[in-house]
C-alpha cells in the first residue's frame, strides 16, 4: 500500500497551492480527482466566464464612444467566442495534472473514501497518509421544483454552442447577475427572478440598486419577489410557472440560486468528521474534528468569501502548517470580492450598513462619472462609497461601482491591508491619467 505524507483531496487552486509548496518543502504528496483537473475556476468557472465577459467589454466600450469615434457596434459572434473561450478551457486537466506528475507529486483519479483516518479507498486501491486535506469544492445547487431536470447550471451556461433567444435565470447572486449580463450583451432575451427584492445581498444596497437600474436599461427584466414554481418542456421550449402566478415561455433556463459543498459520498461521518449543509467544520488552524484531517476552500462551513484566491491563500497557509514552517493560526487579510456585471461592482474591507453607521467611521459617497479618467470614454455610470476611520485616518472599507472597479478595489485592498494612511499615498507619484493617480483625491 502506498504511504503519503499528505494525500489532498481535490485539485483546485487551493488543492494546487498547498500540493505544489508541500512538494517544493521535501514532503511526499499525492492529489486525488474525481472531476476534471485543475478544479471548477479554469475549467468551468471564473476563467471561462471571463473570457465570455471580455466580449462585454469590448463591446461596451464601443458603444460608449458610439459618436464619439465609432459608428458601427458589432454584435457578438457567440460560436466564435465560445470557440475562443475552448482555447483556454480545452488543454487545462492535462496540463494540471501533468504540471503535478512533473513537479514530482504523484496524481490519482477517482473518487475518494476513507476507510479509517489515514486510510483511503480510490477505484479499489488503498492508500495511506500521516495527514489529509479535502479540497473538495462545491456545485451548483438545484431548485426542488416539479420538473427541476429542465434546470440548466452555470456549467451548462459556459458550455452552450449556441445562444437561446430567450433565457430565464432563477436566482439573485453574483452567478446569476454575471452570466444574464453576458447573455443579454450577446443578443438574448433575459429575465432574471429573485425571490426577494434585494439580490446580491453580501454588497452595498445603494450601488446594488444602482447596478440593477443599469442592467434594466439595458434590457434584463427583473422579477423580483417571484421564482420558479414549475418547469414544463414544450417542444425546443420550456414554460415557467411563477409564483406569482404568471408564466414565462423561454429556450432555456438555468438556476443559480447558490452552491452546496461537495462532502457526500467521502465516509466522513463515518470517520467523526463534522460537516452541515453549509461545508465541513474547521478551526483555526482548518482542522477538522478528526487530528489527521484538515480542509480547504469551498467546502469549508466558513464566513469568508468561496473565492479562487481564498482558497489559494488557505492552500499556501496549509502547507506552512503541514511542513512545519508555521504554528500560527490562520490570518486573513482584507478580502476583495466583485460582480463582473456592466459595470462592475467592487468592495473591500468595511462596508456593511451597522458599520457605515458607527460614529467613529467617515462614510464619502462620491459620483466620479464627470471625473476625466472616466468621462474620456463616456462611462455612464461610476460611484463610489469610501470609508476610513475617523481616529487614524485609515481607509478600512470601500465599494466602487464602474467599468474600472477591479483595479481601484485591488489597490484600495493594497492599502487596507498595509495601512497606508493618506499622507503616505499622497507622497506616491503614478502614472498620470490613470485609476491610479486619482487615490489621493479619494482618500
Amino acid at each position: 500500500m502506498e504511504h503519503f505524507d499528505v494525500i489532498i483531496i481535490g485539485s483546485g487552486p487551493g488543492g494546487m497551492a498547498a500540493a505544489y509548496d508541500l512538494a517544493a518543502a521535501g514532503e511526499k504528496i499525492a492529489v486525488v480527482e474525481a472531476d476534471l483537473w485543475g478544479g471548477t475556476c479554469p475549467n468551468r468557472g471564473c476563467d471561462p466566464k471571463k473570457v465570455l465577459y471580455g466580449a462585454v467589454e469590448a463591446r461596451d466600450m464601443l458603444s460608449q464612444l458610439k459618436g464619439s469615434g465609432f459608428d458601427v457596434i458589432p454584435e457578438v459572434n457567440w460560436s466564435d467566442l465560445m470557440a475562443f473561450k475552448e482555447t483556454f478551457t480545452q488543454s487545462v486537466p492535462v496540463e494540471q495534472k501533468t504540471g503535478l506528475a512533473n513537479a514530482g507529486i504523484r496524481t490519482i483519479t477517482g473518487f475518494a473514501r476513507f476507510n479509517d483516518k489515514h486510510t483511503i479507498t480510490v477505484e479499489n486501491k488503498n492508500y495511506q497518509a500521516d495527514k489529509f486535506i479535502l479540497a473538495t469544492g462545491q456545485r451548483s445547487a438545484i431548485l426542488d421544483i416539479p420538473g427541476k431536470e429542465n434546470f440548466g447550471t452555470s456549467t451548462d451556461f459556459l458550455n452552450m454552442k449556441e445562444l437561446p433567444k430567450k433565457i430565464a435565470f432563477v436566482g439573485g447572486g453574483y452567478i446569476s447577475l454575471e452570466l444574464a449580463n453576458i447573455a443579454n450583451s450577446c443578443g438574448s432575451e433575459v429575465h432574471l427572478l429573485h425571490h426577494n427584492e434585494r439580490p446580491l445581498k453580501g454588497f452595498d444596497e445603494a450601488l446594488t440598486k444602482e447596478l440593477i437600474e443599469n442592467l434594466k436599461l439595458r434590457g434584463i427584466h427583473f422579477h423580483f419577489n417571484d421564482s420558479a414554481e414549475t418547469i414544463v418542456k414544450k417542444g425546443t421550449q420550456f414554460e415557467v410557472a411563477l409564483t406569482s402566478q404568471g408564466t414565462l415561455v423561454v429556450d432555456r433556463v438555468f438556476c443559480a440560486t447558490g452552491r452546496i459543498p461537495n462532502v457526500e459520498g467521502l465516509n466522513l461521518e463515518k470517520i467523526g468528521v463534522d460537516f452541515t449543509h453549509k461545508g465541513i467544520s474547521v478551526n483555526e488552524y482548518l482542522q477538522t474534528t478528526v487530528e489527521t484531517i484538515y480542509a480547504l476552500g469551498d467546502c469549508l462551513d466558513k464566513n469568508k468569501p468561496k473565492l479562487t484566491p481564498v482558497s489559494s491563500f488557505e492552500g499556501s497557509y496549509l502547507a506552512k502548517c503541514l511542513s512545519g514552517k508555521s504554528q500560527e493560526t490562520i490570518k486573513y487579510p482584507a478580502l476583495p470580492t466583485i460582480i463582473f456585471s456592466s459595470p462592475k461592482l467592487a468592495q473591500v474591507g468595511l462596508t456593511d450598513q451597522a458599520t457605515l453607521e458607527d460614529k467613529k467611521y467617515k462614510v464619502q459617497d462620491l459620483d466620479l462619472t464627470q471625473w476625466f479618467t472616466y468621462k474620456r470614454l463616456n462611462e455612464p455610470l461610476v460611484k463610489a462609497k469610501i470609508v476610513t476611520e475617523k481616529a487614524k485616518g485609515l481607509l478600512v472599507g470601500a465599494t466602487v461601482l464602474g467599468n474600472e472597479a477591479d483595479q481601484l478595489i485591488n489597490l484600495f485592498t493594497l492599502m487596507i491591508n498595509q495601512k497606508l494612511p493618506a499622507d503616505k499615498v499622497n507622497d506616491m507619484i503614478m502614472l498620470y491619467p490613470t485609476v491610479s493617480s486619482d487615490l489621493s483625491y479619494l482618500y
